[in-house]
């Protein structure tokens, strides 16, 4: 009997090697509640697309109820109380330490800022010499937009097509040239549970995306019908089905306009896409520009809001590496004295933010 089982042990041993090295991607970073104020560093720089925004620190953002964890999951909010803020109306705008090329990102997002007049949310990557290094709009939509927008921006000399994307998605512009009125290669999408209002009533979703050398693909799944790989922590994009989008074609060397990026989640309100299109959008009923509507309404902002439960990098299985902690750590981040627990009035009953700033979390 104990033979038995301990060639049923070396069995059970051996089939799962053989699942973890058949596996098509193994993850190489995981994003959470556990480590992500340690990972992700804040951005409180002046507004690169223009916005009427204030970016906030992180110390700023965790006295300010602006960023936490809430519900086991990451909140990353925006002031929804000050009227008329002086110099826009504050969020945060926060970027992984660690840099990628190529790779599968799969972003868990209980929660994003809903479609509200003067909103504008992003999940994205981006290079660091930007456009050279190139940009990925993940999800990305302006004002009532009720559906995703999916833009790639590039140097010049990139052009691609949507081959292989679902049908429903329309290239609006194959020109990744972010020079090109700032327009780059577009898809629009027409599913209304893939964006703000409509995908918080579904409970958000998956959205993954899958970059190689011959091409930049985005999915996404609604809460209901994440698949089963994904669930198990095995993802295997060719089991998917067609993208939402797809970017691929021989007008455009991928490895040469996309290399180093980090991820990127924010909220702006206006600047040069949200304010840009408010006469031509309903909103323009609501006030005479997107400014004067985001200043004088704070409690129409109320649910914008990111809520995370993760993200996660996945890489090939032979190209994958065990690495530790990214640079910088939680001790670089630290504050000898703040300590912070704060109930969130625009949550669920109930929920609650618990974000120790630079050092351990402690649920409430």
């Amino acid at each position: 009997m104990h033979a038995s089982y301990t060639l049923l042990r070396l069995g059970t041993t051996i089939l799962c090697a053989a699942s973890i090295a058949n596996a098509g991607y193994i993850v190489e970073d995981t994003y959470d509640t556990t480590n992500f104020f340690s990972e992700f560093d804040f951005f409180a720089d002046k507004d690169p697309t223009e916005g009427f925004v204030k970016y906030s620190s992180a110390a700023t953002a965790n006295i300010s109820s602006l960023a936490g964890y809430a519900s086991n999951a990451v909140f990353l909010g925006v002031d929804h109380t000050t009227v008329n803020p002086p110099s826009g109306r504050h969020s945060v705008r926060v970027s992984s330490k660690k840099a990628y090329t190529h790779g599968l990102i799969v972003a868990d997002i209980a929660h994003m800022p809903d479609s509200t007049c003067g909103n504008w949310p992003a999940f994205w990557t981006v290079g660091a010499d930007w456009p050279t290094n190139g940009e990925i709009d993940i999800l990305e939509g302006v004002n009532d937009d009720a559906t995703n927008h999916i833009t790639l921006h590039t140097s010049p000399g990139c052009k691609l097509n949507n081959t292989g994307s679902l049908p429903s998605s329309t290239l609006s512009t194959s020109n990744c040239n972010a020079g090109n009125a700032g327009e780059g290669c577009s898809l629009t999408t027409t599913n209304k549970q893939n964006y703000g209002t409509g995908f918080n009533a579904v409970g958000g979703g998956i959205y993954a995306m899958e970059w190689t050398s011959s091409a930049i693909k985005v999915f996404f799944f609604a809460r209901n019908a994440i698949p089963d790989d994904i669930k198990s922590g095995n993802p295997d994009p060719t089991a998917w089905g067609a993208p939402v989008g797809s970017f691929s074609g021989t007008g455009c060397s991928i490895d040469s306009h996309f290399k180093d990026h980090k991820i990127v989640i924010n909220n702006t309100f206006c600047g040069k896409w949200a304010g840009q299109v408010w006469n031509q959008s309903s909103c323009s009923k609501l006030a005479p520009t997107c400014e004067a509507y985001v200043a004088a309404n704070p409690k129409a902002f109320a649910q914008a809001y990111w809520l995370i439960n993760s993200v996660k990098v996945y890489q090939p299985n032979m190209a994958a590496k065990k690495r530790g902690p990214s640079e910088g750590s939680a001790k670089d981040m630290r504050v000898d004295t703040l300590h912070t627990y704060m109930s969130l009035k625009n949550l669920d009953k109930g929920m609650k933010l618990a974000w120790s700033y630079g050092r351990e979390v402690v649920d409430v």
